[in-house]
């Protein structure tokens, strides 16, 4: 939620998201209505956020845009009602779990993650068949440790709702990421890490096939394979591509087709994605590989052999993360 995070990565290692909805059944009880009520203010208060951090990355595509101090400052102001009213209403509710899931969940997109976990540790103790405080609290411990615990609650968190595309997302990413513990853990080689992770994106796919930052860390994770995998590399991100929002997401694919291509020793086609790509903040990247392609060109004709190319760090489209 954070200003600074813009363009970033498609993921911010896991999906900070409670996962699955929560449905309220209409009631004429106070408590729930008042609880109602939060959550939409909250879901409103989201969503003009969202707005304001996506109108300013096509301002600044453009050469404008507002100081990140300035939004920031806006987005802290924002929400500070909202916070406050959380507070109140679990101050006076200490045992509504809803509540807690959803104030944790709030607080993990600000930033505070010791109080998140704080939150979804209280609404555990209250509800232990929730999956959403298992996958929550999973994502605390695929940032801080251990490993092992996190595989553990996202198991769990599945087991209990088989059907939800963001466990399986944040699953695969936390083997993927964690690939020592990983192997480890499920007694497995690297290789069947990385087979491992791929399976749990194509089910997180499955149930979610319109998701394009699931798409996109499909498609980052054949960075970290080696030996490069690149016809399957190239099949993630031409799906990718199909299912982009706009043209900043689609020049951001671009920009990873000429990176694969480029690797390949595809000089040709890697220019022609190059050539797609007009916005102005991928002027950088564009740039790198434009003159990694002409390195390339002059190697292939002075010893007329592939080069040996060594991976650098991945190029990401741009998309706003939670915490």
């Amino acid at each position: 939620m954070v200003a600074t995070n813009q363009p970033t990565a498609v993921s911010n290692l896991v999906a900070q998201t409670a996962g699955a909805s929560i449905n309220v059944p209409a009631t004429n009880d106070p408590v729930e209505m008042e609880y109602q009520k939060l959550l939409a203010d909250d879901n409103d208060a989201q969503a003009e956020v969202d707005r304001w951090i996506r109108e300013n990355m096509e301002f600044e595509a453009k050469g404008a845009g507002t100081p990140n101090d300035e939004l920031n400052q806006r987005i802290r102001e924002r929400f500070t009602p909202i916070r406050k009213a959380y507070e109140d209403f679990i101050q006076r509710n200490p045992k509504h779990t809803r509540a807690r899931v959803a104030f944790g969940s709030f607080l993990g997109d600000l930033g505070d993650e010791d109080g998140a976990r704080n939150q979804w540790e209280k609404a555990l103790e209250l509800d232990p068949k929730d999956p959403a405080i298992y996958n929550n609290l999973a994502n605390v411990y695929g940032h801080h440790g251990p490993a092992k615990k996190a595989f553990e609650y996202y198991a769990k968190a599945i087991e209990l709702s088989p059907f939800e595309s963001v466990y399986y997302h944040n699953l695969g990413t936390t083997v993927y990421l964690f690939r020592k513990d990983a192997m480890e853990f499920y007694n497995i080689t690297e290789q069947q890490v990385f087979n491992k992770a791929l399976e749990l994106y194509s089910k997180a796919l499955k149930l979610d096939p319109q998701n394009f930052p699931l798409a996109t860390d499909v498609a980052q994770t054949y960075y970290g394979i080696q030996p490069m995998r690149t016809d399957d590399a190239l099949k993630a991100w031409t799906n990718t591509l199909s299912i982009a929002h706009d043209e900043i997401e689609r020049e951001g694919v671009y920009i990873h087709l000429a990176r694969i291509k480029y690797l390949a020793g595809r000089i040709a086609e890697a220019r022609m994605h190059l050539n797609s790509v007009t916005n102005e903040m991928y002027a950088e990247l564009k740039q790198r590989i434009t003159r990694n392609l002409a390195e390339q060109e002059n190697k292939l004709k002075s010893t007329n052999a592939l080069p040996v190319v060594q991976l650098e760090s991945s190029p990401q489209p741009p998309t706003k993360t939670g915490q």
